[in-house]
């Protein structure tokens, strides 16, 4: 098998992206994977650190105001990058593209269609991005984490898989109180863990830091992912605050322990946390990005708040409630009990090889 995988710019395209590439090897060893993604972007150097080649385009998202005159250099390199991807595909030659959402996914798709190459999207939120969009009339199979996406794509060509996650995730086997001890973290306290997405969250971060004070005096302790754009900051506040049970760190590199660590989570709420808080059973309370297409994030957190499944704070209230909201829930067993059970029950197992499926059913039928 020889398959392209294209999309990327945050790690929530990325990781999907991984597991489904992982899924395919596990099937076929010998399948040669080759990635696409976007100049400058993450999925340069993750993939690579996954073990998988992957070519760069000079691509970029279009800039608002869409009339901008600046979006005349963003088409060009818009057909410069479909070129390219013709040349890597007739060196290449895979039997089928997939795209994960991501600017890089658009010439790249667009391409393999052009050349009869079937093509797999998958959508992982619940409201379907401008690049899947535009792409799904040209895929043969809309692989999709929530209901109702008939509103996006044709209805016959969609099946509910569910976003794959990190693999590593769902392997690790420590008990809570040896998860703890691991991080060098108090094995008796409630602890909480703060995850803002890969790049951080200002106003989460923003919040966590005027609460410190507020940690320390209930006892609760937190590990808290800052992203690595606000690491410097939020380290310097954690130690002009005397900082005792409140541990910033720009980047978790072992995120499966730190799962396993928390009695909750508090995130946003791209699609990539949102499966795995559900693969996990994972109480949460979720604050989604205002800073997102067509507000996805809210409704990502809606799907699970609506049933029970999350709590839900807007970030324009999160600065104000986020503290002493998180400080609650940690100290009611019974609810996050509840919010474990109910958030178990929207997990949807074994997306990768499921979509891995998909695509080897694609290069049989083709």
């Amino acid at each position: 098998m020889r398959i392209i995988i294209s999309g990327g710019g945050t790690g929530g395209h990325i990781f999907p992206a991984i597991s489904i590439a992982n899924a395919l090897k596990a099937k076929d060893p010998e399948a040669e994977i080759l990635f696409v993604g976007a100049e400058g972007r993450m999925e340069m150097t993750r993939v690579p650190e996954a073990g998988y080649n992957i070519k760069g385009l000079p691509v970029r998202g279009l800039i608002r105001p869409l009339w901008s005159p600046k979006n005349i250099w963003v088409m060009i390199d818009f057909f410069r990058s479909k070129r390219m991807v013709k040349n890597i595909i007739k060196e290449f030659r895979p039997q089928v593209a997939v795209g994960v959402g991501g600017y890089a996914s658009a010439p790249t798709l667009n391409a393999a269609a052009d050349m009869g190459i079937p093509c797999l999207i998958q959508e992982q939120n619940s409201y379907a991005g401008v690049t899947n969009k535009s792409l799904a009339k040209r895929a043969k199979k809309i692989c999709v984490a929530y209901d109702g996406m008939e509103r996006f794509f044709p209805a016959e060509r969609i099946i509910k898989t569910g976003n794959p996650v990190r693999q590593i995730l769902m392997a690790n086997t420590m008990t809570r109180t040896e998860a703890r001890k691991s991080l060098g973290l108090r094995e008796d306290l409630p602890t909480i863990l703060v995850i803002g997405g890969s790049l951080g969250a200002r106003t989460i971060n923003n919040a966590i830091a005027d609460g410190i004070k507020r940690f320390d005096e209930r006892q609760v302790q937190v590990i808290w992912q800052t992203g690595k754009y606000y690491a410097e900051e939020c380290e310097r506040k954690a130690r002009e605050a005397g900082a005792v049970l409140v541990h910033p760190q720009a980047f978790i590199s072992d995120m499966a322990t730190a799962y396993k660590a928390a009695d909750i989570v508090i995130s946003r709420a791209g699609a990539s946390s949102i499966s795995e808080l559900c693969l996990l059973g994972k109480a949460s309370i979720l604050v989604p990005s205002p800073n997102v297409a067509e507000d996805h994030q809210t409704k990502n957190a809606r799907a699970l708040s609506d049933k029970g499944a999350a709590l839900f704070i807007p970030d324009s209230m999160a600065e104000k409630t986020l503290v002493e909201e998180s400080i609650a829930l940690v100290s009611d067993a019974a609810t996050v009990t509840k919010l474990e059970v109910e958030v178990s029950k929207l997990a949807l197992p074994d997306s990768a090889d499921i979509i891995a499926d998909e695509v080897m059913k694609l290069i049989k039928n083709n």
